[in-house]
């Protein structure tokens, strides 16, 4: 079975819209935890729209599974992660005029200051991964500068309205699983995925964890939490 990992991001972007300290992305890392997630993931972005530092410290302490710890590629997050010690971190492109993250690193372009800031993370005994196009070239990169695991951006996939492009999209993805796992690469994914459209990602077998945070808080806004992860655990099964 595909392993879940439960982003609580969106539990903060609530809180944070009327700068109160509820709802509290720990108590529902908590719940998803207890419902059957895999790992919990956190996106500390630069401008702290969302997730605080304070989260993800306590999370550092309470998660029982994985913390696993989206960020840029910057010194003060380099940091960051050096200090909580998170499970592992997943390197990301971001903007601040963005919504929320809009496609993969370039490993191309970053490569070689992206060789020293893996090694020193995985010196610390940090799983890292890349966040990245199902891109060949980009795998190829993801390889050759040390990353442990690459996670698939799946958000071109998920926002295809014919079914023609979803199903190039998907053989891109299928491919790129491929080559990732002919390198040795471990072999996440995510990004737009909800409850419509992750069973065809599912059925591409060879991926070890899917990382979906929006449709699941959404759907936690209806039923709650626990249901709204059992839901997607069910899908996950096949």
């Amino acid at each position: 079975m595909i392993k879940l990992g439960v982003n609580v991001d969106h539990i903060a972007t609530v809180r944070e819209a009327r700068g109160i300290s509820e709802p509290d992305p720990v108590a529902a890392a908590a719940i998803a935890e207890l419902a059957g997630a895999h790992g919990i993931t956190v996106h500390l972005r630069e401008d702290r729209r969302h997730i605080q530092d304070r989260d993800v410290e306590i999370l550092r302490q309470t998660v029982k599974t994985r913390l696993n710890l989206e960020m840029a590629l910057t010194e003060e997050m380099i940091a960051i992660a050096l200090k909580i010690i998170p499970d592992s971190v997943t390197l990301v492109p971001e903007g601040r005029h963005e919504l929320t993250t809009e496609g993969g690193l370039d490993v191309i372009q970053l490569q070689r200051v992206l060789k020293g800031k893996i090694a020193l993370l995985q010196q610390a005994g940090i799983v890292v991964s890349l966040f990245i196009e199902p891109d060949l070239d980009q795998i190829r990169t993801a390889h050759k500068v040390g990353a442990d695991y690459i996670e698939i951006h799946t958000g071109t996939y998920c926002d295809a309205t014919s079914r023609v492009v979803k199903r190039q999209q998907l053989q891109r993805i299928e491919l790129a699983i491929s080559a990732a796992k002919k390198l040795g690469l471990g072999v996440n994914a995510g990004h737009g995925l909800d409850y419509r459209n992750v069973a065809d990602v599912v059925a591409l077998g060879g991926i070890e964890e899917l990382n979906i945070g929006h449709s699941i808080v959404a759907r936690a806004v209806m039923v709650g939490m626990d249901q709204a992860v059992r839901e997607m655990l069910a899908l996950l099964k096949g």
